[in-house]
């Protein structure tokens, strides 16, 4: 059974989202307050969390802030306006790994929850080589030799599809579509955004490098020096 905690500070939504992911078979801690929040998750172990951004009476960023400051990472679904694509990015950058616009439907909620679990039981049991470069799924870690490098959770998994297809082109709603779910439109942008900051931070790599394909999307190249380019399961 999974367990889900759901900060959400109006009252009646809160209840009804508990007793909807109840009815279907989640454990469900839920709370009004980040505060709270912080001590629910150290005290219990989450497979994801619902998070409600838009509170009156705090910053809803800040348990996205405390997780990502103590290098926590749960799955996290952020509720907000459909109209605010800054506070969606914000999000992102600070960890999210998807949203749903108020009003929620709830049971679109469900069908993101379920998504997002499919990819974290998926992608905890793969691991990639190339070269001295390690991508590790179970440690949440990009490696090369002894040197760690810190990419955000949707950057790897964007990272993993490119590589795994190494020479494949994808487009921009492909990577969206199945790195983010069901999404609107207007922020397939992101896909360009990660994969500017993946760029950036692996820049002294030179096992891969990420091509832009005009007008399409992207594909990995796997330098050709480089024999022992393999995806591990276990």
């Amino acid at each position: 059974m999974f367990n889900v905690l759901v900060l959400e500070e109006n009252k009646e939504l809160n209840k009804n989202i508990t007793e909807f992911l109840q009815k279907n078979g989640y454990t469900v801690l839920s709370t009004y307050n980040t505060n709270e929040a912080l001590e629910m998750i150290d005290k219990h172990y989450l497979n994801i969390i619902v998070n409600d951004i838009k509170m009156s009476n705090e910053d809803g960023f800040n348990l996205l802030r405390n997780l990502k400051e103590a290098k926590i990472h749960i799955p996290t679904i952020i509720i907000t306006d459909k109209e605010q694509i800054k506070e969606k990015e914000k999000g992102f950058t600070l960890g999210a790994d998807g949203y749903i616009d108020n009003p929620l439907i709830l049971e679109e909620l469900l069908i993101r929850i379920k998504t997002l679990l499919r990819i974290e039981k998926d992608t905890n049991e793969q691991r990639l080589v190339i070269g001295d470069v390690v991508i590790d799924y179970n440690q949440r870690t990009l490696k090369k030799g002894k040197k760690d490098y810190y990419l955000t959770k949707k950057e790897i998994y964007l990272l993993f599809k490119l590589l795994s297809n190494p020479n494949t082109t994808f487009n921009r709603y492909e990577l969206f579509e199945e790195i983010w779910g069901m999404e609107s439109e207007s922020d397939f942008r992101t896909v360009d955004v990660h994969i500017k900051r993946i760029r950036e931070k692996t820049k002294d790599i030179n096992e891969f490098k990420i091509v832009s394909v005009r007008g399409i999307g992207y594909k990995a190249i796997i330098n050709e020096k480089i024999n022992n380019h393999k995806k591990d399961t276990f």
